[in-house]
């Protein structure tokens, strides 16, 4: 086993001002009392909180604050996520920055949360990266994991973590916990959902193990969430099963059967049309 150690950052985020002074300062705190931590992740959009209009046109410089933190202190580096302004749209985009300070992978939100995500352009572009020596991780933001074919795809690419900001402050919480449990035993990797407070979220952050297994579940206030993790383990139930039972990966590998459900030119898609546009639900006015 290589140890290597990840803690995610439960922070209060501010909708009205940014947030970056307060994550640098979770940084330091995070190391100062954990200096073993390889690689710290923020929740999303705790940059600049979830409003479009306090976010900058463009992240590059705000970025750059953040390479010199990761290589200041030698960690990876994940900032949770920022809207960007592109002449192809908005997007809800993330990157990873390696301890040298360099930025090693890209990511935009795949599936924004419509249509409350109102104007967000989805991304199209997977992202798994390499840490030297330890594995390979997957990265996805949010709603994303709500797709099981997001997470299906990175693990067909080998990643055996799967790193993923989220800003949750509705009622369904407790149906995303039960996802991520699902999607770590599915997938059999780890799963680290990092969630914000205040316009960040509700907290209730969690990390699984790659059996499902709940490691831990934070609760509505600020916390420091440092887990170590074995790849070890990944690849001996991906090899084995855990328990010596399913080995789902290698299962769907051999499986007989094609999904022509993702085939827009051979299936027929009659029943989701059915359910209507993809807007705003409305308030049904009583006399």
């Amino acid at each position: 086993m290589t140890p290597f150690s990840i803690a995610g950052v439960q922070m209060y985020v501010s909708a009205s001002q940014e947030n970056i002074s307060a994550m640098k300062l979770r940084v330091e705190v995070a190391l100062a009392r954990f200096p073993w931590l390889d690689m710290i992740l923020f929740s999303e959009l705790s940059p600049f909180g979830p409003l479009q209009g306090n976010h900058p046109e463009t992240i590059s410089s705000q970025i750059e604050i953040f390479q010199e933190l990761a290589a200041q202190h030698k960690i990876w580096l994940i900032p949770g996520s920022m809207f960007e302004r592109r002449e192809t749209g908005v997007f809800n985009s993330s990157v990873v920055i390696n301890p040298n300070g360099e930025i090693v992978g890209r990511y935009d939100k795949m599936f924004p949360f419509m249509p409350y995500e109102t104007g967000v352009t989805g991304g199209t572009e997977f992202l798994v990266f390499d840490v030297p020596q330890v594995g390979r991780f997957g990265f996805s933001i949010c709603y994303d994991i709500w797709f099981p074919e997001t997470t299906r795809t990175l693990a067909a690419m080998g990643a055996e973590v799967l790193l993923h900001p989220v800003l949750t402050g509705t009622t369904d919480r407790d149906v995303e916990l039960a996802i991520a449990r699902a999607t770590a035993a599915q997938f059999q990797c780890y799963v680290f959902d990092i969630n914000g407070i205040g316009a960040g979220g509700i907290g209730r952050s969690c990390v699984v193990g790659p059996g499902g297994n709940m490691l831990y579940e934070a609760r509505g206030s600020e916390e420091i969430i440092p887990i170590e993790i074995d790849l070890d383990l990944v690849r001996r139930q991906r090899a084995l099963g855990q328990n010596g039972l399913g080995q789902v990966l290698k299962s769907f590998r051999d499986r007989n059967v094609d999904f022509s459900v993702y085939d827009r030119s051979r299936f027929s898609h009659d029943y989701h049309d059915s359910l209507g546009p993809l807007q705003m639900p409305h308030r049904n006015i009583h006399s």
